[in-house]
């Protein structure tokens, strides 16, 4: 009787699982193995959206086992040592996993191979799970990756895609192995109330709805606010709850040109992935340097506080922060423009805004969260660092008619159309009937206060 490891991370899914297909081909029982590690919970990543949301993952997931005879082991500790306590007890010859790429799982990845290889196990660490080419598989001539998207994507879509695989229909587990109680949702507080389910069945629902239903007006509606048109996946793929390389291939199966737009957005995922790959620091220091020097002291506080809350006076910027707070999830587009405020704007470090995301996304990770905002920051690999997104012009091109902004901000209902985007413009008794906050800072042309500002779209 021969018996391997499936740990489980951010590959919280039976459908196209390349580890868990080779332990059951190389194996004839498996342990389906995910560790709540308190290392996690102290590096600031366990933050209640994503507690609660991994939770209805991982009931999903062990559900999805049962049903082909098998079941989640789930153990709280150090990943190394809870493994290698299973391993020991089993007798298993293999551990299977999802290679990662920030700094936290490559390290992970190489204790646990030492540690493996001194009981006598081997670790198998399989590429191309959470991402649709692995970082590595392409690469520029004389460089470690692709430092702008436009040629990583023309590469990125030559490569042939790799076929998903079905799901398992039986999944054999050891009985004696221990398990721990599956985490439960309602067993987090503080979770924001419009935070969607998860687990792979909401997943794969929602792709399949998304795709029949909405895709094709993708390339058009993407970035309109009130439309609501985008896929909301992201946090299914942070979880790994839905293959990207299945997502891709569903996409390109329909074709389209909302589809391939949609796969173009895809592919800043991966470039994201290779671009920390290679350049792990970049979670908290700037790929590239502009010599900026972020304000400081009370009066910047203050204003990042009015950010934080949603109360910047400027209603496009002020909506999309309430939807974050609200949902755990944030339109795309108010990620750019809430971004773009607080770093270009108000000049506050980008590192600010990243560490508030990163406490309320649901999809929050480091990889995505941490180069998208050094993009916007002008720090990161936008080949314009001094692009503006100026709100005005950004709520008169992306929410015309304002129905965004009245969606999240009530207090601001009773303007009609997109007289909501500029409400200091009331006088009087009308303006005393709103409960708005003046704007933070006054906007000239469309430019910042700031000289390091120089473009505004």
């Amino acid at each position: 009787m021969t018996i391997s490891v499936v740990l489980f991370t951010s590959d919280l899914r039976v459908h196209d699982h390349p580890p868990l297909r080779a332990a059951l081909e190389g194996a004839d029982e498996v342990v389906p193995l995910f560790v709540r590690d308190p290392s996690v919970d102290r590096a600031g990543f366990a933050a209640p959206n994503r507690l609660a949301f991994l939770a209805d993952c991982l009931a999903d997931l062990d559900e999805a086992l049962r049903e082909r005879g098998g079941r989640l082991v789930v153990r709280t500790g150090d990943t190394v040592a809870e493994v290698c306590a299973v391993v020991r007890q089993t007798q298993a010859d293999e551990v299977h996993m999802a290679a990662g790429h920030t700094a936290f799982a490559v390290s992970r990845e190489a204790r646990l191979g030492e540690a493996l290889e001194a009981d006598g196990c081997h670790l198998s660490v399989h590429d191309g799970v959470g991402t649709v080419v692995p970082p590595g598989d392409v690469l520029p001539q004389g460089s470690d990756h692709f430092a702008v998207f436009t040629p990583y994507f023309r590469r990125w879509a030559d490569q042939p895609p790799r076929k998903p695989l079905a799901a398992p229909r039986t999944v054999p587990v050891p009985h004696a192995v221990r398990s721990e109680e599956i985490p439960k949702r309602s067993a987090v507080s503080d979770v924001s109330d419009g935070l969607p389910a998860g687990g792979e069945s909401e997943g794969r629902k929602l792709l399949g709805s998304w795709l029949s239903r909405h895709a094709d007006a993708y390339e058009e509606g993407h970035d309109d606010l009130a439309g609501d048109a985008t896929s909301r996946l992201s946090p299914y793929l942070h979880f790994g709850a839905v293959s990207p390389a299945e997502v891709v291939h569903r996409a390109r199966a329909r074709g389209g040109a909302g589809a391939d737009a949609f796969v173009r957005q895809l592919c800043w995922r991966d470039f994201h992935h290779q671009v920390l790959a290679a350049r792990p620091e970049t979670s908290v220091q700037d790929y590239r340097s502009r010599g900026d020097r972020w304000r400081r002291g009370k009066e910047a506080e203050a204003e990042l506080r009015a950010w934080r809350e949603g109360r910047t006076g400027y209603p496009i910027v002020d909506a999309a922060m309430r939807q974050l707070a609200h949902e755990g999830w944030m339109h795309n587009r108010g990620r750019l423009i809430t971004a773009s405020f607080l770093a270009k704007t108000l000049y506050i470090d980008w590192r600010e805004g990243a560490r508030h995301f990163l406490s309320l996304l649901v999809d929050g990770d480091v990889v995505n969260n941490q180069l998208n905002w050094q993009w916007v920051a002008g720090t990161g690999t936008d080949t314009r660092p001094n692009r503006v997104l100026n709100p005005l012009r950004q709520a008169r091109r992306y929410d015309p008619d304002g129905h965004y902004v009245r969606r999240w901000l009530p207090e601001l209902a009773g303007l009609e159309g997109p007289a909501v985007h500029e409400p200091w413009r009331l006088t009087g008794l009308d303006r005393a009937a709103y409960d708005y906050p003046d704007p933070l800072v006054t906007l000239t042309d469309g430019l910042t206060r700031f000289r390091h500002a120089r473009e505004s779209e």
